[in-house]
């Protein structure tokens, strides 16, 4: 497996040449919505003090956060009676394009927000420069209720080559030193040519308790939609979850490629100093292998290396059960300094993994016909105050890339201004995106 990445015999050093970069597609200062809900629940607070904000300390991602559970907070959720829209404590996280939907998520770090899964319909929206955004599938299931069912908090969505929206419900607010679990997170897959629920898969107690590591999901239909995996990584508790969709089914694997390297834990973003300690955070499935199986990418957030392994791996379930995989998982090599990934995807038009690089502020790609090394990979967009925090990437059926900006960390320890544009979506043609780098 490992002979597709190592094509060169020889480490070959290349410049490091910007790519034709990525076009700014939306932009917006403070994230506004359709449907806010009830006007009596809205408030007009827009911007914390500097005194109450600026709070020092470890970053936690998701939200790791440990207050004790607050009665009044929680009857608040019952009773729905929490200020539906705050503008300053909606912060984008994910973005995934298809057929003329722009999916964008909210997680509910914060209260005051309307809905956490929503969509800008480009059609009616797409000449706007900051738009409104629609709940999805509807402003209903977005709504707060303890045990519900409904939505409570979604960080990145998917679609798979079967045209559904695949995403995981955390089912988790989580808010300042008050963090509740209002339910058992969830798998969601959403018919997109009808907007329509297929299956919800609540996770037993037995394979993760609370929800608040699980930030992506990567859907894996090689052996057709009916056969169809998913891989979810788990962040906080360093473990990955297999969901077999024929057998309605989860299983764990555990390693330690899955933790953070503390070597690569302290991080300097947007004038920010703070500390991670994310472990396996992204999930991409890369080229077919010889004998027809697919190679996994993964990488933790707090970390410069990349790591892989065998698809036929994890779709066995007895692997799991035996806990025999040690030497299935395998390291491909380092990215070099500075280099922390938060999201990457491989693209099959162009045999190019690109990676939404915090630290440096921008997107990088690696060809996978050449050997993994810093020297190989190349610059595609990079920007200290327009690009900070790269939050999610994502390629469409069609090889456009996405990618969400939304400067998370000057809202988690700092003030957002809320005078100029905090969050943008920029998109590029895959194959254009590569030009003049080391990836063409």
């Amino acid at each position: 497996m490992f002979l597709i990445f190592c094509i060169l015999s020889t480490l070959i050093t290349l410049p490091q040449i910007n790519g034709d970069g990525l076009i700014e597609v939306f932009k917006w200062k403070q994230m506004d919505y359709y449907n806010r809900g009830n006007s009596e629940g809205t408030s007009t607070f827009t911007s914390p003090t500097k005194t109450n904000n600026n709070r020092k300390g470890v970053i936690y991602f998701p939200g790791q956060y440990y207050g004790a559970r607050s009665k009044r907070q929680q009857e608040q959720i019952e009773n729905n009676t929490n200020p539906s829209y705050i503008p300053y404590n909606n912060v984008p996280m994910g973005v995934t394009h298809y057929n003329e939907r722009l999916f964008i998520t909210m997680p509910r770090r914060r209260v005051g927000i309307p809905s956490t899964l929503n969509y800008v319909d480009l059609r009616k929206d797409g000449n706007q420069m900051s738009p409104k955004l629609h709940a999805y599938p509807d402003f209903e299931t977005n709504q707060l209720k303890a045990n519900s069912g409904n939505l409570v908090s979604v960080y990145r969505t998917s679609v798979d080559s079967c045209q559904r929206l695949w995403f995981i419900d955390t089912g988790i607010l989580e808010y300042p030193d008050n963090r509740m679990q209002l339910q058992k997170p969830a798998i969601w897959i959403m018919d997109l040519s009808t907007d329509r629920l297929l299956r919800r898969f609540e996770i037993p107690e037995s394979t993760v308790q609370q929800g608040q590591g699980l930030a992506s999901i990567t859907i894996d239909t090689d052996k057709g939609c009916d056969k169809t995996f998913a891989y979810i990584p788990d962040l906080v508790n360093n473990q990955l979850y297999v969901y077999s969709l024929e057998a309605n089914k989860i299983w764990t694997f555990q390693h330690n490629y899955f933790h953070f390297d503390p070597l690569a834990g302290d991080l300097n973003i947007g004038g920010q100093a703070f500390s991670w300690s994310d472990g396996i955070f992204s999930i991409t499935i890369g080229p077919k292998d010889n004998d027809g199986s697919r190679v996994v990418l993964f990488h933790p957030m707090a970390s410069h290396n990349e790591f892989m392994v065998s698809n036929k791996v994890l779709q066995n379930e007895s692997h799991a059960e035996n806990d025999d995989y040690d030497r299935d998982f395998q390291l491909l090599g380092s990215r070099g300094d500075a280099r922390q990934s938060t999201m990457h995807e491989y693209d099959p038009h162009t045999n190019v993994v690109f990676y939404a690089e915090i630290q440096r502020n921008g997107v990088s790609c690696w060809n996978t016909k050449t050997r993994f090394s810093p020297d190989n990979h190349g610059t595609v967009a990079q920007d200290p105050q327009l690009m900070i925090y790269p939050s999610d990437l994502t390629i469409n059926e069609d090889g456009v890339m996405w990618v969400m900006t939304n400067s998370m960390p000057i809202f988690i320890y700092s003030t957002l201004d809320t005078n100029t544009y905090n969050f943008r979506v920029w998109k590029q043609k895959t194959s254009e995106a590569i030009k003049n780098t080391v990836c063409s």
